[in-house]
């Protein structure tokens, strides 16, 4: 790991790289050198803006090169937070209102709900310029004849705000600066053994911590270039392997499901990659899809384990190492632990909640005092997860603490339930999660997609599952679904599930 560049801006970084930088879907290149400039443009542009407050700036862009160039750009000498571009009119009320930002960038095709929420909160909203193959990026409205007189963001400096998912309470808002985020980049690059010659294929949304770090950043930290695609769609997800030849990239398990659901038609294509591995976050991997992958992308799953606090990664498996099933590796970047009873754990395969610290991750929530004096202590920040470590340093997560199911005082993992079913031979995907009971306080359930062509009823399931889980573990129902609900991001939230299944009012 480079650790001088931790103290860098980043467009001292990207100065420091040549060749090919980032690519859009047409196949458009742009390079390091001239990328830096177009950065040093936008810089005199946001000279020009009276900043009156914190320097917060709210990206609202779809997914692509556009969005990935912004976002590196604002970041030198804002801080920049991202949001999604489908978000209501209250919703952009909320975050924008939340953020106490200065201004908004979006392109032309920003929603209505978008721009009636600034006028509703009178923040200014700036449009982008884009003409990439000519004169890059710039923003409306705002001359370029000055100098910048902003000082770049570096060290702890903050550059980054993103909300958590608030699945059970208000969203708090994760500040991150240069070096959590540039930290968190270079362990990822090392441990992926990332290289300049690599191409990646962004197919995570942008507005997410995965995406921001673990597919742009970690490219640009290396030099390498990196195709950034609309999103992820599995109609056109092979026509762009055979397109850009990539090797490697980044994603949730529930897309690399959709991948390996439309493998058996692009045998071809499959053959001819170059994909030197494959890399899986933000939600546990079953087993049986990472075995379906390495057979079918003749390649290694690298599995990781992050969250948002941690500018992204906090454990991960490592290449060209041995990786143990059901496990998220080691630690790859700050310290790990386990707490338990008010203190930290030393004892092999004991379960206590998981706590980190280290360079990538945040020094706190923003405006948020409660919630910081809740998940700090003695430099170390609480996850919300529990796991375990076995006899040879392998970290092994058990779920979520607000996750786990409590069912009449039995402590139910769902992680454990999903793997088992996950081995029946008709299931494709599946997700346990809780529901309330009246008399057991909760009870279990569970979604299911079968297989294309495979059948199997709730009946079959439960008997499957009976033959490797203890009965008080077996869901009292399995719905058979076409598809599970998703977040945003492509993740499945377990909380809340019930209600969005039509089980609980």
């Amino acid at each position: 790991m480079v650790t001088s560049l931790i103290s860098k801006s980043i467009i001292e970084i990207i100065k420091s790289h040549d060749g090919p930088c980032l690519l859009n879907e047409d196949g458009f290149e742009i390079k390091y050198k001239a990328f830096a400039k177009n950065i040093e443009k936008i810089g005199v542009q946001l000279s020009s803006i009276d900043l009156k407050n914190n320097k917060i700036c709210a990206l609202v862009l779809p997914n692509g090169m556009d969005m990935a160039m912004t976002f590196l750009a604002l970041a030198n000498f804002v801080t920049v937070s991202p949001l999604n571009p489908n978000y209501t009119k209250e919703e952009f009320i909320f975050f924008l209102k939340d953020l106490n930002c200065e201004f908004v960038v979006a392109d032309k095709n920003a929603s209505n709900a978008l721009i009636e929420a600034a006028k509703h909160l009178e923040i200014r909203l700036f449009y982008l310029n884009s003409d990439v193959s000519k004169n890059g990026l710039s923003i409306k409205s705002l001359p370029t004849s000055s100098t910048c007189l902003l000082d770049k963001n570096k060290g702890d400096d903050f550059c980054l705000i993103l909300h958590t998912s608030g699945t059970t309470s208000r969203p708090k808002q994760v500040q991150l600066s240069c070096t959590n985020i540039i930290s968190s980049a270079l362990n990822i690059a090392d441990v992926l053994k990332l290289k300049k010659a690599d191409r990646g294929l962004n197919i995570m949304p942008l507005f997410h911590i995965h995406g921001l770090i673990a597919s742009l950043l970690s490219s640009i930290i290396v030099g390498s270039s990196l195709v950034c695609t609309s999103g992820f769609n599995a109609l056109n997800f092979y026509a762009n392997i055979k397109k850009f030849n990539p090797t490697w990239l980044t994603a949730v398990p529930t897309m690399y499901q959709a991948i390996l659901s439309r493998a058996s038609r692009h045998k071809e294509i499959i053959k001819a990659a170059n994909l030197r591995l494959l890399r899986s976050s933000s939600a546990a991997m079953p087993v049986a899809t990472i075995e379906a992958l390495e057979r079918v992308f003749q390649c290694p799953v690298i599995e990781a384990y992050g969250m948002t606090e941690a500018s992204h990664q906090m454990a991960s498996n490592f290449l060209n190492s041995i990786r143990k099933p059901g496990s998220v590796g080691k630690p790859a970047g700050p310290e790990i632990a386990l707490f338990k009873n008010n203190k930290l754990l030393t004892l092999e395969n004991t379960v206590g909640e998981i706590v980190i610290k280290g360079a990538n991750v945040t020094k706190g929530y923003k405006n948020n005092e409660k919630a910081n004096e809740e998940n700090f202590f003695d430099g170390w920040f609480k996850t919300g997860d529990l796991g375990k470590f076995d006899e040879d340093g392998f970290l092994f997560i058990s779920g979520r603490i607000k996750e786990i199911i409590n069912k009449g005082g039995e402590k139910i993992s769902p992680q454990e339930v999903d793997e088992a079913l996950m081995k029946h031979e008709a299931v494709f995907q599946a997700v346990c999660f809780s529901m309330k009971h009246e008399k057991l306080g909760e009870d279990i359930a569970a979604a299911v997609v079968l297989k294309e062509g495979k059948t199997a009823d709730q009946k079959e399931l439960r008997t499957h599952l009976s033959k490797s889980i203890t009965a008080f573990k077996i869901p009292k129902q399995i719905l058979i679904l076409s598809e599970i609900p998703k977040g945003n991001t492509g993740k499945i939230q377990r909380i809340g599930l019930a209600k969005k299944l039509g089980l609980e009012v």
